[in-house]
């Protein structure tokens, strides 16, 4: 297959079945959409690598759409439930100001509290397993069930989030 066609036949596929898709994981995931979303993205990957023996027929087709996204999310829910629990950024307890803290210190230790606290949980948990755990990008994505550019987004999103809060700069978010 040419690249051209692989990739008409990848754009018809997401024009077809990604909102229904997407609908039909929001269910696995309890209504969370951004989880929702990485659930399609690997859906979509793997109909991507097994674009040569996909099925013309459209009913085919979009019985095949639905049993490899249930898979994905049946394997998500597997992934988590065996992994221990995670500690959530927003979670962990931050020493309390000692005896030599500046007001500045408790200011500043106060500000990125609430910035970590307007973070959506995703993001905190990308955060707590880059920065907290020291783990690569890689093994984040692993652990969390994400892909690897999932783990780098949420990351790169939460920091510009972090910084805007600490800076103030509310306008550099967008």
């Amino acid at each position: 297959m040419s690249q051209t066609a692989t990739i008409d036949r990848l754009t018809d596929l997401h024009n077809r079945y990604a909102q229904i898709l997407l609908s039909y994981l929001t269910g696995f995931t309890g209504g969370n959409r951004q989880s929702a979303e990485d659930l399609l993205q690997e859906t979509m990957i793997r109909a991507w690598r097994s674009l040569e023996s996909l099925p013309a027929d459209p009913d085919h087709t979009r019985r095949w759409m639905f049993t490899v996204a249930r898979n994905v999310a049946i394997d998500a829910i597997r992934r988590k439930r065996t992994r221990p629990r995670e500690v959530d950024l927003f979670e962990s307890d931050v020493d309390g100001p000692g005896p030599d803290t500046t007001t500045d210190t408790v200011l500043a230790v106060e500000t990125l509290r609430s910035a970590i606290g307007s973070l959506n949980r995703s993001q905190r948990l990308v955060l707590t397993e880059l920065y907290l755990r020291g783990r690569s990008a890689d093994e984040a994505a692993n652990r969390l069930g994400v892909p690897v550019g999932t783990v780098k987004s949420r990351a790169h999103y939460a920091l510009r989030s972090l910084r805007a809060a600490v800076t103030g700069d509310v306008a550099g978010v967008t």
